[in-house]
């Protein structure tokens, strides 16, 4: 199974996305990191390019709900058919909004690496 992780937006830190990417990949995932401060458009040309099997967003800048519309948005006009997850400092009031703007899942701040590998294992044997 093939992820994208991105990080979007003006947010300088990385660390945790890094740690994730790493994680992915010691559990068997191919990983591809964007680095940082990416638009959306860059990361939908990303997606276009790698065909992932999910994108996910890492947000810790508190524009969350902005970016994540944005990225519904333009995975729609480009008729990219990937599901996105998204994840960082994100309060748990913000989650049940998030999964309404499309994201498949959404970790709000406090998730244990452990949780988000486990989510997709998930994806991974639901796949196929």
């Amino acid at each position: 199974m093939k992820v994208l992780l991105a990080k979007p937006g003006l947010d300088g830190h990385d660390v945790g996305v890094k740690v994730l990417a790493h994680a992915l990949r010691e559990a068997g995932f191919e990983v591809a990191y964007t680095g940082l401060r990416k638009s959306i458009e860059q990361i939908a040309d990303q997606a276009q390019l790698l065909n992932p099997d999910v994108i996910g967003l890492s947000i810790l800048s508190g524009s969350h709900l902005i970016l994540c519309a944005k990225m519904r948005d333009e995975l729609e006009r480009r008729a990219l058919n990937i599901p996105w997850i998204v994840g960082g400092n994100i309060p748990d009031q913000d989650v049940k909004p998030l999964i309404e703007l499309g994201a498949r899942c959404a970790f709000p701040s406090g998730t244990r690496i452990e949780e988000v590998i486990r989510y997709f294992e998930g994806m991974k044997q639901s796949a196929g």
